[in-house]
């Protein structure tokens, strides 16, 4: 068996897959990142508590004793930083922070390429900027999923598709042009490490990446189910597991990961003509180029007014379970009017870097006359989840960029039809979401581990996915109605339009 672990914005799952690569048993631990100094982050001590707890959950629905393989991915980007003795030197920057804007901005410039604010690279630069005392002692540079995978292993490795979100990667390792410009860049400020020295060496899906160790082991798993020796695939980013899980790793092909934040990734033929600061240029966990639109903000408003529905149900006696009161909601969104009615949502918890929004404040405008019911403000919700990405797919298509399929995962698409629908109306594409995407990717490392094992000599991932992984898995797909087309369409205009009174909300309140 084969176990994958992913430490995702909300939850920790864990998952056991057989050698048929089929669901054995699964795990997980709620948590939340919190606001600390002005800053989102997660302590290292929740995410062994949340490790343990996911491992322990798992545990008691399956046998550990048989594990062959494992894998680790996490979200991705942030920072998190140690000295030579491996102490934390700061608290865990995640990815959710836009105080980098200024080193993103000048690491873009310098490199003719886009870095995104949430990249570690940009976290770096932006404290050595503002000169934060505790760069002078940094020894180590990683991300979560590399951290965790040190932690049980020992090995200071990370996978290429991760390895991509901390900085830009090209045939497999870091891009040497760049990492001469960028050291040239911080030895002007007295930094005066190479870059190189300081970050994971990457490693490509399918290489070997350490094993367990016995001090691992006891991180892991205290009852000692899992022995030390188990061998590892390289950890990866959410982005990378996400592909994997939706078979989306080959040239023309795309997923769309919506949870907590939402990201398309599509796997390019060729370069695009220029630097779009809307677009990521990352990889794939085998090193193929892939254009990513990423937005902060996706489900947490629509989580939040769920919430909001309970109690109000409450305050009547009614206690419906939680993934039925999201289900009937979720339905309630097919019923409104196609352009919601003159409700308009914006979904902002956080800043919002594809419409220039440094910090966020949810709202919900509507007109007096409009048609103000519980269907379309259901429905304005899921629209304004996925608005902010169709502004930065729009500019994939104007680059004429070809998608052969589009798949769908994680919990936005987890009520049946309806956000998969949405979605394909605010692409204008079919969309598949296949009965294994509620694994998410979670599933996507642990088959990652299982190409480590079991690959044939000289098997490409793509080739190990097709072929032995969905071979009988292909989905349900929905392809977009003119109705909704049109509706999003409409939807969209009002949005753009809007986003003045969204940014005066985050200036004046």
């Amino acid at each position: 068996m084969f176990l994958g672990i992913e430490l995702g914005s909300t939850r920790i799952k864990a998952v056991l897959i057989d050698n048929n690569h089929a669901l054995v048993a699964s795990g997980s631990h709620s948590w939340e990142n919190a606001l600390v100094d002005g800053l989102w982050t997660y302590s290292l001590d929740d995410v062994w508590n949340g490790l343990q707890s996911a491992v322990k959950d798992l545990a008691q629905h399956a046998k550990l004793e048989d594990v062959e393989a494992v894998g680790i991915s996490a979200m991705m980007h942030g920072y998190l930083v140690f000295d030579s003795n491996n102490n934390q030197l700061v608290q865990f920057r995640t990815w959710r922070n836009t105080n980098t804007e200024q080193a993103a901005q000048l690491l873009t410039r310098a490199f003719d390429f886009n870095i995104p604010l949430r990249w570690n690279v940009a976290h770096l630069y932006q404290a050595i900027l503002d000169k934060e005392s505790h760069v002078k002692d940094i020894a180590f540079l990683t991300t979560l999923a590399g951290y965790v995978h040190w932690q049980l292993t020992g090995e200071k490795v990370i996978g290429v598709g991760d390895a991509s979100g901390m900085f830009p990667c090209v045939d497999c390792d870091y891009d040497v042009n760049l990492l001469e410009k960028f050291d040239k860049l911080t030895a002007s400020h007295h930094f005066n490490k190479a870059f190189r020295d300081i970050v994971p060496i990457v490693k490509s899906a399918g290489d070997a990446a350490g094993v367990l160790t016995a001090e691992g082991a006891k991180l892991l798993d205290p009852t000692g189910a899992l022995k030390p020796g188990i061998v590892f695939c390289p950890p990866e980013g959410d982005a990378g597991t996400g592909m994997v899980a939706t078979n989306s790793v080959r040239v023309r092909t795309g997923n769309i990961s919506a949870g907590t934040s939402v990201f398309a990734m599509i796997v390019l033929e060729k370069s695009l003509s220029k630097v779009y600061s809307e677009i990521d240029m990352v990889t794939t966990p085998s090193g193929k180029p892939v254009a990513m639109v990423h937005c902060n903000n996706c489900c947490s408003d629509i989580d939040a007014w769920v919430k909001l529905f309970g109690e109000a149900l409450s305050v009547f006696g009614a206690k419906p379970d939680i993934n039925t009161l999201y289900e009937k909601l979720y339905q309630m969104a097919a019923e409104g009017d196609a352009d919601c009615g003159g409700v308009l949502s914006y979904n902002f918890f956080s800043g919002e870097p594809m419409v220039g929004l440094e910090a966020g404040r949810p709202l919900l405008v509507r007109k007096p006359d409009g048609n103000f019911n519980l269907a379309n403000t259901m429905r304005s919700l899921i629209f304004s989840a996925i608005g902010s990405l169709k502004l930065g797919m729009d500019i994939l298509e104007s680059e004429n960029v070809q998608v052969d399929k589009l798949l769908g995962h994680g919990g936005f698409f987890k009520t049946k039809g309806i956000g998969q629908s949405i979605v394909a109306a605010a692409l204008r594409a079919p969309v598949t979401v296949m009965e294994s995407a509620s694994e998410g990717g979670a599933w996507g490392i642990a088959i990652l581990a299982a190409y480590l094992a079991r690959k044939a000599v000289n098997e490409t991932l793509e080739d190990y996915l097709e072929n032995k992984v969905f071979s009988k898995n292909q989905g349900a797909t929905i392809a977009p109605n003119e109705k909704d087309i049109n509706g999003f369409a409409e939807y969209m205009k009002k949005y753009v339009n809007g986003l003045a009174i969204e940014k005066a909300a985050v200036d004046k309140y």
